[in-house]
């Protein structure tokens, strides 16, 4: 996976993608059967929401990992586990950004997809 998100360096969505595309790699060196599929969505800018999500599912187990980043609060951003058909619900957790890291992701993507 290489992304090419054409976004600015400095930005917390920039952070994210860097830490999946390292974690995408080695789960799928660990775990032939998960291959997740990483989409980056900035249209909610469109309608005036300051926010950027990235989304990372799994099509063989229907879940979903969902990462919401607000620009109000560049230091953390908002996750939940859920799955790919259904609307989120309206709980989630909240996770400081410097601790997004490519471990971290792998973790999250080895927990949720290897069931």
């Amino acid at each position: 996976m290489k992304a090419e998100y054409d976004l600015e360096d400095n930005t917390p969505i920039k952070h994210i993608c860097e830490a999946v595309e390292a974690a995408h790699v080695k789960i799928q060196q660990d775990f032939e059967q998960i291959n997740p599929v990483v989409a980056v969505n900035r249209k909610m800018r469109d309608f005036g929401i300051a926010t950027d999500l990235m989304t990372i599912d799994c099509l063989r187990t229907g879940k979903r990992i969902l990462l919401v980043l607000h620009d109000a609060e560049p230091n953390t951003a908002d996750y939940q586990i859920c799955h790919r058909n259904e609307d989120p619900g309206d709980e989630f957790n909240r996770i400081p950004l410097t601790t997004i890291t490519p471990q971290t992701l792998y973790n999250w993507m080895r927990d949720t997809f290897s069931n």
